[in-house]
């Protein structure tokens, strides 16, 4: 199925510079918090939990540093499986951003997203969502919670997005032009691993990064227009992300 195009708006993604990023897990912590994300019950585990972004560890024999890659919904643009699927319009790309959009009260629970998603970047909502005690007093308001039999998923905090949104448009701009915005997981990040903004802008530092030889996309091959990059010098981190993608020159096939 192919995304709205977007023609005259923003394309929002990110590249993640995997040599830089060690593994702290603050911006996965970060992603939770902002977007209510509940703390896990006593019987989640790591297929059942929720996570919008998971910082994945890989190794390869004879590699003596190992490398972590932090994983969200890839926002495909060109092709977007999840979308294809649903039978409730539950998923749908915002044509102003090109962030691909979770709506929690079309969702029915089928879980058909999620078989379609190759890169297991969504989370089914097991159980009714609690904050113990006062960590409700920790709630984002600016964020609705989700309810038990829902599917959620990274939306690279459209909250934000929408709030940059309003302010331009209260200094007397378009609302619907393309603004300078951050998420959570990019604003946490210490080692400034993460690059964030607008694809369609060509000068932009994210464009650039995302233009650069040594970017590349997971599954490159299936062709899904994600917008999320990564880079890396290390070669077998490049083979493991998609390996018939990956040329002897270090480049991608796009």
């Amino acid at each position: 199925m192919e995304a709205p195009k977007n023609d005259g708006g923003a394309r929002y993604g990110m590249v993640v510079d995997l040599d830089r990023c060690n593994g702290c897990g603050a911006c996965a912590v970060a992603c939770a918090v902002e977007n209510n994300v509940p703390p896990a019950t006593e019987k989640a585990n790591e297929r059942n939990g929720i996570a919008w972004l998971k910082v994945q560890r890989v190794e390869s024999p004879g590699e003596a540093r190992a490398a972590f890659v932090p994983l969200m919904c890839q926002q495909c643009g060109d092709k977007t499986p999840c979308a294809s699927v649903c039978p409730q319009n539950a998923v749908e790309t915002d044509p102003e951003s090109g962030i691909v959009a979770q709506v929690p009260v079309r969702c029915l629970g089928c879980r058909y997203c999620m078989a379609a998603c190759p890169y297991h970047a969504r989370s089914f909502n097991w159980w009714d969502p609690d904050w113990p005690g006062r960590l409700t007093e920790t709630l984002n308001p600016a964020v609705s919670t989700r309810t038990r039999g829902v599917v959620e998923k990274c939306n690279f905090c459209s909250q934000r997005l929408q709030e940059a949104r309003q302010r331009q448009a209260a200094g007397g701009g378009d609302a619907r032009a393309p603004v300078e915005y951050t998420p959570a997981c990019a604003e946490a990040c210490a080692a400034g691993a993460i690059t964030f903004g607008n694809l369609a802008d060509p000068g932009s530092e994210v464009a650039r990064l995302a233009a650069d030889p040594a970017s590349f996309r997971l599954l490159e091959s299936l062709h899904t227009g994600a917008k999320v990059y990564y880079r890396t010098r290390r070669d077998w981190v490049r083979r493991l992300a998609d390996g018939p993608a990956a040329t002897t020159d270090g480049r991608t096939h796009g």
